[in-house]
């Protein structure tokens, strides 16, 4: 069976007009997987087929159709699956194509993002912008559960600043997603903890850094090693400022180290 993503905008919206394209569809023996609004007067489907002469026929049926303009017929990207399951597209930067941003109102929609990147198999670097506080290592650990995958921090300030410098047991499994501080993994001083960074970005696994920018500061990598950068923000208008994360790092240490003394390094 082959999937396809159709979309359209309604050009005359007539009564009826879905139910004609549904009863074309269904004439052709073409399934209706999934179907939504995607946007303000466009309609988009995954359909299902045995052959692709099928959707070729339906591909040269709809040339001669004016009630509507197809906007997208083609196999189905990540993100024509997620705008049909959730009704809307992920905002995409123009200039940079492998940057998506997200609101914290959003945090649905970008679980199953990540969840279905999660879910892909070998290598895959992520990189995650974005406040304190505004959701990024929950929603890292929501995909993970999502694409049943055990998540394993090598760097952390989620509950008590946390440096990893080995790995024990099934933690060496390509199955796993590596998730990591860029902040705190580039104020380490410990070589261990960096020895343990470079065998991770050689696995053929999922990783995920926080604060990405931070972490390629004096390393040998580059954000143009990351494979999608994700911005997550509080409302569209929040501007990412690191002067405010570090110092936010910062001070969590220190009261942290207070109450329970030094952070975790094993």
């Amino acid at each position: 069976m082959k999937e396809w993503y159709f979309e359209y905008e309604i050009q005359v919206n007539r009564p009826g007009l879905l139910g004609d394209i549904a009863s074309l569809l269904g004439m052709l023996r073409v399934n209706i997987v999934t179907i939504n609004g995607v946007d303000q007067g466009r309609r988009g489907m995954l359909l299902r087929a045995e052959h692709d002469v099928q959707l070729e026929r339906f591909e040269q049926i709809l040339s001669t159709i004016e009630t509507i303009a197809v906007t997208k017929f083609r196999e189905p990207k990540l993100r024509d699956i997620l705008a049909v399951r959730h009704g809307r597209y992920i905002q995409r930067d123009a200039d940079d194509r492998k940057t998506f941003r997200f609101v914290r109102d959003e945090l649905g929609l970008l679980v199953d993002f990540m969840a279905e990147i999660f879910k892909q198999e070998g290598h895959k670097l992520v990189g995650l912008r974005g406040m304190p506080r505004v959701g990024k290592t929950e929603s890292i650990v929501a995909a993970s559960v999502s694409a049943n995958k055990k998540w394993i921090f090598l760097s952390s300030t989620m509950i008590k600043q946390t440096v990893r410098n080995q790995l024990m047991g099934d933690e060496h499994n390509d199955n796993n997603i590596f998730i990591l501080d860029g902040i705190v993994t580039r104020r380490s001083a410990d070589e261990r903890h960096m020895q343990l960074v470079r065998e991770m970005m050689r696995m053929p696994t999922i990783k995920v850094v926080e604060h990405p920018d931070k972490f390629v500061e004096q390393s040998e990598y580059s954000i143009d090693d990351f494979d999608y950068i994700i911005e997550l923000r509080h409302h569209p208008d929040e501007k990412i400022t690191y002067e405010v994360l570090e110092k936010n790092t910062f001070m969590d240490e220190e009261s942290e180290g207070n109450m329970f003394g030094d952070g975790f390094n094993f």
